[in-house]
Order: structure tokens, then C-alpha cells, then sequence
């Protein structure tokens, strides 16, 4: 059983959220009911979750960290119309200065920013970013991890540490 991005957005919206019922946990983040359900087994094979569907926080922290950007390495595409993410995205488009290079975004038809098309991890998450703040920073600072350069790597590990601990 292998790891699927969608099963860690799941563990991540369960570690800012707190506990949801599965049905709250699909239509939150545009999953159906056995997705929702078949991401949180994976998640508990792999470790990131208990069998209450708490998260271990330490070994979530520890994947995402140190293993997110071998296992769903960041895709860009061409310019786009989207939703801005990485360091383009708070809490770091506080803290970086874009410069002239292209704002990396998630593709959105209801985005409002220009830019580089960065995959999200899931098709679902900018969806689920809009209504869900906590989670929004969350996905862009992983976003920051998996295709960021050292500065703004080393900024989106502070800020997913304290925001993963609480």
C-alpha cells in the first residue's frame, strides 16, 4: 500500500482541523466518502495517523520535512490564471520578495493572480485552500518544501513546525 498525495492532504486537514467525521473530512476537501476513507488507511499504514484518526504529529512533521519533496516533487507548467501558492502564498509572501520571476500558482479558473502553474498535491486543494485558511498555509508551505529554494525552505519549516504542533 503505497502513499497517495490526496492521503496526505487528508492527514494534514485532520492535524489543523482536529478530528472530523468522514463524512465532514470528504466534503471538505472535495473527496468522496470511500476516498476520504481509503486515504486515512493509507495514512495509518504509513504511519501518520492513529487508529482514531489523530494525527502523530512528530512522524507527519518528520515526512514533510524531510521526505515530501523526493516523494511528490513539485510539476510546473506554463503561466496560468490561479491561486497563489509556495512563497507567493502567506505566511511567506510576507517574508519574500517575488522579484521578476513568475508568482508560482495553483491552475484555478477562479484564481486571481497570474503566474507559473505549480501542481498542487491534490486536483481538489485549492478548493479546499479557499475555505480553510489553516490549511491553505499549510499546502503552501509544502508547496515551499517541495520546489522552493534553501531560503524559502528553511522559512516554510519554521512555519510548518509551529502550525503542525499548534
Amino acid at each position: 500500500m503505497h502513499l497517495k498525495p490526496q492521503d496526505l492532504v487528508v492527514a494534514l486537514k485532520l492535524a489543523v482541523a482536529g478530528n472530523m467525521t468522514y463524512d465532514e473530512l470528504a466534503a471538505s476537501l472535495g473527496l468522496s466518502k470511500s476516498e476520504a476513507h481509503a486515504a486515512v488507511k493509507r495514512a495509518k499504514a504509513a504511519g501518520l495517523l492513529r487508529g482514531d484518526r489523530q494525527p502523530i504529529r512528530h512522524a507527519l512533521l518528520e515526512f514533510l520535512l524531510h521526505g515530501v519533496r523526493y516523494a511528490f516533487p513539485a510539476v510546473r507548467g506554463h503561466q496560468v490564471r490561479g491561486m497563489p501558492t509556495a512563497y507567493a502564498a502567506p505566511p511567506l509572501s510576507d517574508l519574500i520578495h517575488a522579484g521578476l520571476d513568475p508568482l508560482p500558482v495553483w491552475p484555478d479558473a477562479e484564481g486571481e493572480v497570474r503566474g507559473e502553474a505549480f501542481l498542487p498535491l491534490y486536483p481538489s486543494a485549492p478548493a479546499a485552500a479557499r475555505v480553510d485558511p489553516k490549511l491553505y498555509q499549510s499546502l503552501s508551505l509544502i508547496d515551499a518544501l517541495r520546489g522552493g529554494r534553501v531560503r524559502e525552505r528553511n522559512l516554510a519549516k519554521e512555519h510548518l513546525t509551529r502550525l503542525i504542533n499548534g
